[in-house]
């Protein structure tokens, strides 16, 4: 029992951080495009955000560790409802720096949820560490749940209602609000081990280049990553001249990853003994 109320204690943090984020997927693109930017431009903006994430990304353990992982998730509560609030101004710049504070929240948002859970679960409360497996299990089911709603969700606010393509950024900042008041309320604060930041990047190259085959997985990943960007830009310009509803095609696409990871779970059960080289 007592590891079931920690465990709905973080999901009622972490799920609404979840749909917020998710909520936001579907009309980006559309949005821009309805403020009469070019598509240059527009590619711009959504460089802005991928290379935000992946500067942040660099430094965001680092962050979190020192400033503490409750304050961290609060931050991300904060810096993302800015860049939802960005998302009501025509002017490029704002919209520039909307999407710099979206790279920021997205690296808070895949490092000190996860941080504060895993910290917490061993050191505070000494639950055993094969139960971890079992609540980030159950998150990323929910997460592709809550990924299928969010399309439909965003789809109803934009074009059911009538709202444009800034609804559903709109929407996301009441529960980037609540995840936020629930950890503020529910969280105890905690830290992780302060390291250098030239000692934490030197750590992780010596790791990347003594191992070949954490080198090749990474290449294999980088590759994957840039195609499914790639995608992320190009989906809507492609679907939307032939009035799609593009939630509910979000919906789709959310859907199609649920079912593949499904499958992959299925293909590697005991019952099929299929294992990846």
């Amino acid at each position: 029992p007592a590891f079931r109320r920690f465990q709905r204690g973080y999901y009622c943090v972490y799920l609404p951080a979840l749909a917020a984020d998710w909520l936001q997927g579907p009309y980006l693109y559309k949005l821009y495009q309805h403020y009469r930017f070019l598509e240059g431009q527009i590619a711009i903006l959504y460089v802005c955000g991928f290379a935000s994430s992946v500067l942040f990304g660099l430094v965001s353990s680092s962050l979190v560790d020192r400033l503490g992982r409750k304050k961290s998730c609060v931050l991300f509560s904060f810096t993302y409802s800015i860049c939802c609030l960005a998302k009501l101004s025509r002017d490029y710049l704002v919209l520039a720096a909307g999407r710099v504070l979206g790279g920021l929240s997205t690296a808070l948002l895949f490092s000190a949820f996860e941080a504060w859970y895993v910290h917490e679960h061993v050191e505070r409360y000494d639950f055993p560490t094969e139960w971890i497996t079992v609540t980030f299990s159950r998150a990323a089911f929910w997460n592709n749940i809550i990924a299928v709603g969010a399309g439909g969700a965003a789809d109803f606010f934009a074009e059911w209602l009538g709202l444009g393509p800034v609804a559903p950024f709109m929407v996301s900042i009441p529960l980037l609000v609540l995840s936020g008041v629930f950890a503020v309320k529910n969280w105890d604060e905690n830290y992780g081990k302060k390291r250098a930041f030239s000692k934490t990047c030197g750590d992780g190259l010596k790791c990347l280049l003594s191992d070949r085959r954490v080198l090749l997985l990474g290449t294999i990943q980088a590759l994957f990553e840039s195609v499914i960007y790639i995608f992320i830009f190009l989906w809507t310009p492609v679907l939307d001249p032939h009035g799609a509803p593009l939630g509910i095609v979000f919906s789709g696409f959310m859907a199609a990853s649920m079912l593949g990871s499904s499958v992959y779970h299925l293909a590697i059960s005991k019952r099929y003994h299929l294992q990846p080289i």
